[in-house]
């Protein structure tokens, strides 16, 4: 229970720093009255058109495709620092897993998902 006390103490004196670096920021701070400081964009350069525009879905295949194979890059870069430790049965898995990942870009490309060209697309779907 005693050690009860220092973690409200610590808590406490966290609050107060925050609490007093949102107040000197809010008395310190400059203002700015502009006519352009309500717009969204505050960088000089003025918006035009519609923010809502449509994306091909290329782009978010991509996306997608990047977060799963460099997330499989992490993997791979732990396994390689931790490689005498895991030994052989390491090494088999991991083996597994590049093959597993092999074929899984094999088959993203076979299906189109890395052609961005359209003569590509109307060759396939003939």
């Amino acid at each position: 229970m005693a050690d009860a006390w220092w973690i409200a103490i610590y808590f406490f004196f966290v609050l107060l720093l925050v609490t007093g670096m949102l107040a000197a920021s809010y008395f310190l701070g400059e203002r700015h009255k502009g006519r352009t400081t309500a717009e969204p964009y505050e960088s000089g350069i003025a918006p035009y058109g519609s923010a809502r525009i449509r994306f091909d879905v290329k782009f978010y295949l991509v996306a997608v495709f990047f977060v799963i194979f460099d997330l499989e890059a992490v993997f791979i870069i732990a396994w390689a620092v931790s490689v005498r430790e895991a030994g052989w049965p390491g090494f088999i898995e991991m083996s597994i897993f590049i093959l597993i990942l092999l074929a899984a870009l094999i088959y993203i490309w076979l299906q189109g998902g890395l052609d961005w060209s359209q003569r590509g697309r109307r060759d396939r779907d003939i």
